[in-house]
């Protein structure tokens, strides 16, 4: 028993030793040892491991190599929400950003501000449970993410174990975010390995990384190299930094890696000119990165300014100038949108551009051709606005040689034929005929968005087919498809139809705010929905809403008011909404209820699998309605393992290794309901 115990303490010595080295060389690109000496730790770790497996740790140096390919990957819900940020692409958009939070905060309040740089990755969100990494998420639509833990786990410069050095004390629970990144140099290194290996490359860094990172087999991700930057605390328990760069500090000593170009201002002109300072720079940095992130630094005054729709209004993402190239313009087609608006694009001779190869570019609208003169065949300036979206900045005149032809607007729907009608008012150019195909295919997908009513498997391929085949008029069909309809149709085997009749029944729960953004009615977007709810707790009382009454709710402009008036208005939208109230779908909010007995305190629960008639988060929510606790990964903490179909791997796994008890949905149900005790799941 001695030796064994030995043997245990010399692993655990080697362990956090070989993760010093790790953070000194990949953290703080500063080792303190050399390959040779850190190569005969790692060996002699290795060794000790294959000599004593019950002693293997996943947060073991060693376990970095990747693991066996997953299954599939499963949904996490953040603790808090994963916001994105708002754009200022000049000097003017700064100040009116500091106006407007400044008009929102007592009058005098002194501020500081933090700039980061604005890393083009992929987010993380890493929980951390008694100083060890315990999950690793996407951030997916910024409520629900992904879980990555397994590849996650492959990064050296992601700390497995909180303090790396040091005996810094570590909240008992963390949650922190991050950027997962390649860096330019390992990027083309890399890309260059694959071309000769004849295998695909990737367009830029950015792609890399996301792509890497949602692989099913971890070996492949840690054959990769992917670096990690960090730089928030989402959540935790226990006292942490109340400012950004004490945070950034706090991070650092942890061991976790924290971007070396930040810098915190006073002033607010000082810290404008040192953004401005950074366009002639930005190809100095080592990583991708489309500007500069300025945060308020006081992180108590971020609280206290909020959200305004996904952004926090403490922060805002200054973007670099957009990068330009010349091609020429082969074509112009047009789209047509889920509410009839009909725009241009341009097909483009293929051209480089930021990182990615360009063959498409907005043209904004039909007036936007005549009025720059743009013709088919020109020499043209396309920029990316904010290195995302390529647009048509307009033509070359002077290297036109008269074979250019100038562009007339078509009379016709692309998709239907219909007639094309302009907007009073309005430059958009319309599609009115309700049946059009390319419209309802739009709805459809947009319908299923995850921010809407989020039908897992039901995206634009899977809409244009189920359209094409006349099974959908509009999206109640959905919910009135059969399993015969789907099993006839390319790609619908038999559990492919099942998950998606599965989901779409599962969408009929969604609550009132998403089913009224999903209606895709001009004009109100998640936002809007969110404000129109708190005033209308049905969508038959929204119907009977006048236009003025909607224009008094603050929030509401006119021509949103006017858009939700002549909705609602229309026979045809009152069929739709008829048909949906019949297919069960939520309509209303919810009626009160009286106070849910607390059958479930004092327990905690973890949630596997896909449960029958529940979400992931409609799950959670029931639970801790009921008094119980929610965990994302199993511990000895655990009282119950909730599995449902397809449950993760290592979660059962480790249920078993404890063997904790794991009950079904209808067990749950029947524990909440205080009727009785439990039936576990055959193991």
């Amino acid at each position: 028993m001695r030796e064994k115990e030995a043997i245990r303490r010399r692993i655990e010595e080697l362990r956090k030793e070989i993760e010093f080295h790790n953070y000194r060389y990949y953290v703080l690109d500063s080792p303190v040892i050399s390959d040779a000496e850190y190569d005969r730790l790692y060996r002699e770790l290795l060794e000790l491991e294959e000599a004593h497996p019950e002693f293997i740790s996943p947060d073991s140096p060693t376990r970095r190599v990747g693991g066996e390919p997953l299954e599939g990957f499963e949904r996490v819900t953040h603790p808090a929400p994963i916001l994105s940020l708002d754009n200022a692409f000049n000097t003017e958009d700064l100040y009116a950003w500091r106006e407007r939070i400044l008009r929102l905060l007592p009058p005098g309040t002194r501020l500081s501000y933090t700039v980061e740089p604005k890393i083009d990755g992929l987010t993380v969100v890493l929980h951390y449970r008694d100083g060890r990494l315990v999950l690793g998420a996407t951030r997916g639509n910024g409520e629900v993410g992904e879980d990555i833990t397994a590849n996650l786990r492959t990064l050296r410069t992601l700390p497995l174990r909180l303090p790396v050095a040091g005996d810094m004390e570590v909240p008992p629970f963390m949650v922190v975010r991050g950027e997962a990144y390649i860096p330019i140099a390992d990027f083309e290194k890399m890309n260059r390995k694959l071309a000769e290996s004849g295998e695909k490359t990737f367009a830029n860094p950015r792609n890399a990384a996301a792509g890497t990172l949602r692989q099913l087999d971890p070996r492949v991700v840690a054959s990769r190299p992917l670096r990690l930057w960090c730089y928030a605390i989402v959540a935790a328990e226990g006292p942490v930094p109340t400012s950004q760069w004490e945070t950034l500090e706090y991070l650092h000593a942890l061991g976790f890696p924290v971007v070396k170009e930040r810098a915190r201002f006073d002033d607010f002109e000082e810290m404008v000119q040192y953004c401005l300072s950074w366009i002639p720079r930005r190809d100095t940095l080592p990583f991708e990165a489309d500007g500069l992130v300025i945060k308020v630094d006081d992180l108590r005054i971020q609280e206290q300014l909020g959200v305004v729709g996904r952004a926090p209004r403490g922060s805002i993402a200054f973007k670099f100038p957009a990068r330009e190239a010349t091609t020429r313009l082969l074509d112009i087609g047009m789209n047509v949108g889920r509410t009839g608006v009909v725009t241009p694009y341009a097909v483009l001779e293929p051209v480089e551009l930021a990182g990615a190869t360009i063959r498409k570019a907005t043209l904004h609208n039909f007036d936007y051709i005549r009025e720059k003169d743009i013709r088919i065949g020109d020499r043209i300036l396309i920029k990316r606005s904010g290195d995302v979206i390529p647009y048509v900045v307009g033509p070359i005149p002077d290297v036109r040689d008269g074979s250019e032809r100038p562009y007339e607007m078509p009379r016709t729907c692309p998709s239907c034929g219909g007639p094309l009608v302009r907007a009073e008012e309005e430059v958009a150019v319309y599609c009115l005929n309700p049946a059009c195909p390319a419209q309802l295919v739009r709805r459809v997908e947009y319908w299923a968005g995850r921010n809407q009513m989020d039908i897992a498997g039901l995206g634009r391929q899977q809409a244009a087919l189920l359209v094409g085949e006349g099974l959908l008029h509009d999206v109640a069909d959905l919910y009135f498809l059969r399993p015969e309809d789907l099993l006839r149709l390319e790609g619908f085997a038999e559990k492919a139809t099942e998950n998606l009749l599965r989901a779409i029944a599962a969408s009929k729960k969604r609550p009132l705010v998403r089913v009224l953004s999903a209606l895709g009615i001009r004009r109100v977007g998640s936002t809007v929905a969110e404000i129109l709810v708190q005033h209308y707790p049905s969508l038959e009382a929204l119907a009977q809403a006048t236009r003025e009454e909607l224009e008094a709710i603050p929030g509401i402009g006119p021509f949103t008011a006017q858009a939700i008036v002549e909705w609602f208005a229309d026979e045809r939208n009152r069929a739709l909404l008829e048909k949906l109230r019949r297919a069960g779908v939520r309509l209303a909010e919810e009626e009160a209820v009286p106070a849910v007995a607390q059958t479930l305190a004092g327990r905690t629960f973890v949630i596997t699998g896909t449960l029958p008639t529940m979400t992931r988060e409609e799950a959670v929510a029931y639970i801790r309605a009921h008094g119980g606790q929610v965990s994302e990964s199993v511990s000895r903490k655990t009282d119950f393992l909730v599995v449902g179909e397809a449950p993760g791997g290592s979660k059962y796994r480790r249920a078993q290794e404890l063997n904790i008890p794991m009950i079904d949905e209808a067990e749950l149900r029947r524990m909440a309901e205080g009727r009785g005790g439990f039936e576990t799941r055959p193991v």
